[in-house]
């Protein structure tokens, strides 16, 4: 077995996935099962959002194992623990942004509700197609001088994130763009963010997310992954 084989089949065992001759890339993705929706009494529930697209979208950019892995392992997992930990916290009637502004947030919330919110976001974005509009092309350079200007701020902040998180491009209470970066699954929503704001656009920098196609090349993943964002969508959550 060669290095490369090993660290795939090591990823995909810590993952919780045994690794078979044929792996299915079905665009049908896992919804929660009915048990754990009973659970909730009714109560709504966060369930894992379809992407719009196949695991296979972008195989230059991302290859479709990652695209599953990451999709129907990780994010189902964030999504079902957010559920419970909601269910044991009594918290009810409220969206995920709402949840995310919430003060005290448990480790368990804190964790996995930005684990979902995060990479709700992180899919959205990487629809294919949308270009870059005028008006917002002129926003940009407004604020960073450039398109170049800032996909450099921003996959620099990816980049020096040290260990496992996200980086960020918000908009400020005044309307202004920046980028920043944070830990973990936290996220500028939330009141532990260094600097808060409303984010329009994450890209997830965990090993999870590039590490069976690019293994310890990060700057090369973020280089690659800013080619195909949906710059329409960006430009859309902006408040």
């Amino acid at each position: 077995m060669n290095k490369r084989t090993f660290i795939k089949k090591s990823l995909l065992v810590s993952a919780g996935i045994t690794l078979t001759p044929s792996i299915s890339m079905a665009e049908s993705l896992p919804e929660l099962n009915a048990s754990d929706a009973n659970l909730f009494s009714g109560d709504p529930v966060f369930e894992l959002p379809k992407i719009p697209y196949g695991y296979n979208a972008f195989p230059d950019t991302i290859d479709p194992l990652t695209m599953e892995i990451h999709h129907s392992k990780h994010h189902k997992a964030y999504t079902d623990n957010l559920n419970k930990a909601l269910l044991e916290g009594n918290i009810k009637g409220k969206n995920i942004e709402e949840i995310m502004r919430m003060d005290n947030l448990s480790p368990a919330i804190r964790n996995n509700g930005g684990g979902y919110y995060n990479h709700n976001l992180y899919w959205d974005v990487l629809t294919p197609g949308g270009n870059m509009s005028e008006k917002f092309s002129s926003k940009i350079s407004q604020d960073f001088g450039s398109t170049e200007a800032l996909l450099k701020e921003l996959s620099e902040a990816g980049a020096k994130r040290f260990g496992s998180g996200w980086a960020w491009l918000c908009q400020d209470q005044d309307g202004k763009l920046f980028v920043s970066s944070t830990p973990n699954q936290d996220n500028p929503l939330m009141k532990v963010a260094e600097r808060p704001g409303n984010p329009v656009l994450g890209i997830d920098v965990w090993e999870h997310a590039y590490y069976l196609k690019y293994q310890n090349r990060r700057t090369e993943y973020l280089q690659n992954i800013l080619k195909i964002i949906n710059w329409e969508k960006v430009a859309a959550k902006m408040i």
